[in-house]
């Protein structure tokens, strides 16, 4: 499922990255699991524009919230972007087990929603993994997840 986001779409999500970790550097909140900050604005900005997509997909709103981190990202949904196109899904123990969790690879305004998954079922010992030394997560798969389409039928989203 391939979804190009307008220059508006593109620049309202990019500013809400970049007032993220704005927020960050204000409140001096280190990247989360052991992450480097050598891209946190692309990272911020990224996962920002992949939210953009999910929202666009389901036709919902998307708020780009900064400081919130209670709730979903697009409703109860959480979204993971990734710029490599063979990503996988990387989720976290503290990760919310009846969460819906979504999968955007792609950069600059060109994603692909590449599947979904529960909280729960992501968290699968299969799934465990560290290849980036001393940052180890669940790294799912993409031939894992659940075609998007299926997403409507599964839930009420």
């Amino acid at each position: 499922m391939l979804i190009e986001l307008t220059p508006a779409q593109v620049l309202q999500a990019a500013q809400a990255g970049i007032m993220r970790q704005t927020y960050a550097i204000r409140q001096k909140l280190k990247p989360a699991y052991g992450a480097s900050t050598k891209n946190d604005w692309q990272l911020h900005v990224e996962g920002c524009l992949g939210e953009m997509v999910v929202a666009q997909y389901l036709n919902r709103f998307w708020d780009g919230t900064v400081g919130i981190t209670q709730h979903g990202d697009v409703g109860r949904i959480e979204v993971r972007t990734s710029s490599r196109d063979n990503g996988d899904l990387i989720m976290h123990d503290r990760d919310p087990d009846d969460n819906v969790f979504i999968l955007v690879t792609g950069r600059n305004g060109r994603y692909k929603i590449r599947g979904w998954t529960e909280g729960r079922d992501g968290k699968k010992k299969e799934f465990w993994s560290d290849p980036a030394g001393g940052r180890p997560a669940y790294f799912v798969p993409q031939d894992e997840l659940i075609e998007i389409e299926k997403l409507y039928k599964s839930q009420n989203v």
